[in-house]
């Protein structure tokens, strides 16, 4: 079984969705489509 690259997020993206979460005008699932990122990632 192979496995997929593993992507890494700069600090600036992560900020980014961090904000998006907390301002809390969108579902988790939708900032993780809009991210394209697991929800469980964001919490």
């Amino acid at each position: 079984m192979t496995r997929g690259v593993r992507r890494n997020h700069s600090p600036a993206f992560k900020a980014k969705v961090a904000l998006a979460a907390i301002k809390g005008e969108k579902t988790l699932a939708d900032l993780a489509q809009q991210f394209d990122v697991h929800p469980n990632q964001i919490t």
